[in-house]
Parts: C-alpha cells; sequence; structure tokens
C-alpha cells in the first residue's frame, strides 16, 4: 500500500508539470523578460534623473550667487546715482549763484588772450627792429673780423663788442685815431635811430691795474667808457641824454683770464642798445 503511496508522490508533478501547456510558459517566460527590461531602463532613467538633478542643483546654487552679485551692484548703483544727483544739485546751486561771475571770468579769459597775442606780435615787432639795426649795423662796419668787432642779439638787447686793441694802448684810456673811424661807422647807424638810448660799458681782465689817479680796473673801465662817449657826442653829434656810460672792471669776463688769449677777449669795450620800454608799451597801446 505504502509502496502505491510513493507511486503517485512520484508521478504527481510529472502529471501537474504536462497540465501547463508550453505555449502559457513561454508567454510568461516573455512578460517576465519585459518586465526585466523595464526595471533595467527605469533604473537607467533613474540614473539619468539624480544627474540631472545635481546639475540643476549645481545651477541653481550658481544662479543665487549671480544673485546676490547682481543685487550688490544694483545697490551700489543706486548709491552712485544718489550721489550723482546730489552733485548735480549743488552744480545747479553753483552754477545759479555764480552764474555771472562766471561769465566775467571769461571774458577776462579773453581779453588777456587779446592782450597775450599784442604783446607776442610787439615782441615780434620788437625783434624785427632788432635785426633790422643789427644787419644795418653789419653794413656799416663791412668785413672785420669777429675778434676785433662783434654784434649780437641777446634777449631782445644788442650788444657792440669792440675789442680794445681797436680803440685804446695798453694800459691807456685815449682812443687812438683809427679808431675814431670804427666809432664813427657805428655812430652813423645810431644816428639814424634818434630814440635809440644805449650804454657804454668798459670792461677790463683782471690783471691789477694802478696809474697816476686811476686806483684799479674799475678806474680804467670807467675811462675808457667815458672816453668813448665824449667821442660819440661831440664828433658825432650823438644825443648826451640818450648815452650812459659803465665801468664793469674785471668783473663780467667772457673767457678765462688764464691766458693771454682770454685776457685778451676780456678787455673790450661794450655798446648796450638799451631796451625801448616807452616805445614798447605805445605799440600794445595802438592795439
Amino acid at each position: 500500500m505504502r509502496i502505491k503511496h510513493l507511486a503517485l508522490v512520484g508521478l504527481l508533478p510529472v502529471v501537474l508539470f504536462s497540465c501547463v501547456s508550453s505555449k502559457k510558459f513561454k508567454s510568461l517566460q516573455s512578460k517576465y523578460d519585459d518586465l526585466n527590461k523595464a526595471y533595467a531602463n527605469l533604473q537607467n532613467d533613474l540614473k539619468n534623473c539624480n544627474s540631472r538633478t545635481k546639475d540643476l542643483t549645481d545651477k541653481s546654487n550658481g544662479c543665487e550667487a549671480q544673485v546676490d552679485a547682481l543685487n550688490k551692484q544694483i545697490a551700489f548703483l543706486k548709491a552712485n546715482n544718489t550721489q550723482a544727483l546730489k552733485e548735480l544739485e549743488d552744480m545747479s546751486v553753483i552754477s545759479g549763484s555764480q552764474a555771472e561771475s562766471i561769465k566775467r571770468s571769461l571774458e577776462n579769459l579773453g581779453a588777456k588772450d587779446a592782450y597775450i597775442q599784442s604783446l607776442q606780435a610787439a615782441l615780434a615787432h620788437k625783434d624785427s627792429l632788432n635785426m633790422a639795426l643789427v644787419n644795418n649795423l653789419k653794413g656799416a662796419i663791412g668785413d672785420m673780423s669777429d675778434q676785433d668787432i662783434n654784434i649780437k642779439v641777446d634777449k631782445g638787447v644788442v650788444y657792440i663788442d669792440i675789442s680794445d686793441k681797436m680803440l685804446f694802448r695798453s694800459g691807456s684810456y685815449d682812443v687812438t685815431p683809427g679808431a675814431r673811424t670804427v666809432l664813427g661807422k657805428v655812430a652813423m647807424v645810431l644816428k639814424n635811430q634818434p630814440d635809440i638810448e644805449f650804454m657804454v660799458e668798459g670792461h677790463t681782465d683782471n690783471k691789477p691795474y694802478r696809474r697816476g689817479v686811476l686806483l684799479d680796473n674799475w678806474d680804467l673801465s670807467v675811462k675808457r667808457a667815458t672816453s668813448v662817449v665824449r667821442i660819440l657826442q661831440k664828433q658825432y653829434g650823438l644825443e648826451p641824454s640818450h648815452i650812459a656810460a659803465a665801468g664793469r672792471g674785471e668783473y663780467q669776463p667772457v673767457a678765462t683770464n688764464d691766458t693771454n688769449e682770454g685776457r685778451t677777449v676780456n678787455r673790450r669795450t661794450r655798446i648796450v642798445i638799451l631796451p625801448q620800454l616807452d616805445q614798447f608799451f605805445k605799440l600794445l597801446e595802438r592795439k
């Protein structure tokens, strides 16, 4: 009996399995595979969603930082705008209360500019007169060496330097007869300019000098200057009220006194054409 039961139990799975059709099994197997694929797809979608969520979180944090920065800029611009408005208000107050003063200042600037232009024109005219005088002097004197007589313009002043060897014997203040010819040529040009005023300066080297009533180089330089002045006045008729005589002694050298050549250059008589300030200002007045 027991053997029959065991035989029935062993045959039961076979009978049950044979009861499930092969077609239905395949259908279930297919559904299972489809569910597995769907699950895998969902897992992948979840992963992508998590990644996008992280990106969105990062972007959100970045946007918040940008918003904070923009808010700070807006606050800064508002503050500057307020300050600018205040400055504009202050400017409007200044322009309202001082408009007339500013207008007068601008008018004064225009007048000063016109005055400066007139001054420049007058200076140019004065320079042209000086150059004409220099050219006339050089033309009258001729081809004398610059070592003997030198004519130049420096800072608007005309200088005529005449070497002492052309005018005086060594240690003397008497003008030589030959020097009178040179002085006559200079006097001819100066006489054609009756309004010109000039100064005759005597210059020496630094070698000590004493002779008779002359105590030093100061005395010698003054006596040489007055000797030239007397000739220009008495022999050539230049107006004495337009002439001045001065002695510079040894104190304005143009070369070193350590050599014979330098001392020779320093011993000179200089005629300085004085600036005509009254005529200069008259030029300005006519402007």
